[in-house]
Order: structure tokens, then C-alpha cells, then sequence
């Protein structure tokens, strides 16, 4: 009888600690956390009190679109994108047709070798995946195409400043500043913009 009352007390005894180590660990979790939010915001107030001395920092007046010359260089732009992609997925669609009989080429194409069956359906597979992109750039370019008749074009989702030109020029499409894209974190001028409006 000893012998099961001492296993009962290791038992409740070894269960205590971990209950204990779960809520240390969870402490120590939210510790963290709370030390990171407080060192984002403190680089974020830093930066924004670096650069209010400096030349280069936000104007209050920067304009929120881009003017009418702009955005009929982009709208140019953008419909030539989208001309070039459609002429595109004709020609992909075109390639997915048999030329005979104007239907798309099924799976059950006659081959002597099952390796010719599996190289074309590994190219049918390509195309239509490059064809699915395609349609989703052209989605995308329609957006931009109303984003400009919207005059909301260009203006960065996260931060509401001006994505920077070069980057429209590279990426028709884009809706974010290139720093937020690839760190998603708002960019300098962005987190700038943010501390200003937060004092």
C-alpha cells in the first residue's frame, strides 16, 4: 500500500511541475512579446525623431496621388502590359487547340511510347499554368485600371504615401512600397509618416 501512495505523490508531484513549467513558460512568452512590441515602437519613434531634422524628411504637403500627366504615363503603360499579355494567352490558348478539329488536345492522344504520353502532358501542364498566370496579371492590371480612375493609383495600402515611380515602372501592379513587400515592415518614410500622425 506504501508503494502506491508514494507512486501517487510522484505522480501528482511530477504534474505540479510541469503545470508550473507550462506557466513559466508561458510568462516568459508573453515577456517577450511585450519586449519586442516595446523595442518596434521605440525604433519607430527613433526614427521619426531622427529625421525631422533631417532635409530629406516627410513634407506634410507631399501630394497623396499622382497628377494627370502621371497617371496617363502609367494608364499607357498598364495597357500595353495587358495588350502584350493577352496576345500572349491567345497564343498559348492556341497551342493548347488541336489545329484539325479546333477543340482543346485531350489526355488521350494515340503514342506508341507512354514517355512521348508523359512529356505532353507535362507540357500541356506548363501551359496552363503559364496561361493561369497570365489571366491573373491581366486581373491584376484591370485593378491598377481602376485604381487610376480612381486616382488611388500609386499610393502605397500601408503607409497612404506615394509608392516610389521606378517601382511603378517595374511593377505596374505594385500596391506597396518595395520594403514592405519584402520585409513587411512600412518603409522609412512610412514609419515617419506613422509616428508623425500617432504625437
Amino acid at each position: 500500500m506504501a508503494r502506491k501512495g508514494s507512486k501517487a505523490i510522484v505522480k501528482s508531484t511530477v504534474e505540479i511541475m510541469k503545470e508550473r513549467a507550462v506557466a513559466r513558460a508561458k510568462q516568459i512568452r508573453k515577456a517577450k512579446a511585450n519586449l519586442k512590441k516595446a523595442a518596434v515602437a521605440r525604433r519607430i519613434k527613433s526614427v521619426g525623431k531622427k529625421a525631422v531634422g533631417r532635409k530629406d524628411s516627410l513634407k506634410l504637403n507631399e501630394p497623396k496621388t499622382f497628377n494627370e500627366k502621371d497617371l496617363r504615363h502609367f494608364k499607357e503603360l498598364i495597357l500595353e502590359k495587358r495588350r502584350e499579355t493577352i496576345e500572349e494567352l491567345d497564343t498559348l490558348k492556341e497551342s493548347m487547340m488541336d489545329v484539325t478539329t479546333g477543340e482543346y488536345v485531350s489526355e488521350n492522344s494515340t503514342y506508341s511510347l507512354h514517355m512521348e504520353q508523359g512529356t505532353d502532358a507535362m507540357e500541356r501542364e506548363k501551359t496552363f499554368l503559364f496561361a493561369s498566370r497570365g489571366s491573373k496579371f491581366v486581373t491584376q492590371l484591370d485593378d491598377a485600371l481602376v485604381r487610376i480612375e480612381n486616382r488611388s493609383y500609386g499610393v502605397c495600402r500601408v503607409c497612404q504615401l506615394l509608392i516610389p515611380k521606378e517601382r511603378l515602372e517595374a511593377v505596374p501592379t505594385a500596391q506597396t512600397c518595395a520594403e514592405y513587400k519584402n520585409t513587411n515592415m512600412p518603409c522609412e518614410r512610412g514609419r515617419i509618416a506613422l509616428a508623425k500622425k500617432r504625437s
